[in-house]
């Protein structure tokens, strides 16, 4: 059995993230986050450490899904 934990965002980022995921294949935030971790781990594990242009290039893209501020 899958344990699980809990992540928490502010309620406008929330909100802001519901309006990204609309007509998407993500049924909800935590789907979305799933998968942007697990493709940050992936990433990671393929590669090694991550270099400093990939890390910015991954805060880039939070940032532009609004996860980041």
């Amino acid at each position: 059995m899958t344990e699980y934990t809990t992540v928490s965002i502010p309620k406008d980022l929330a909100d802001r993230v519901e309006e990204t995921i609309d007509g998407t294949s993500f049924q909800s935030t935590s789907d979305l986050v799933r998968f942007l971790l697990r493709s940050i781990v992936i990433q990671h594990q393929k590669q090694g450490e991550l270099t400093e242009a990939e890390f910015e290039e991954i805060t880039e893209q939070l940032r532009g899904l609004g996860y980041l501020e």
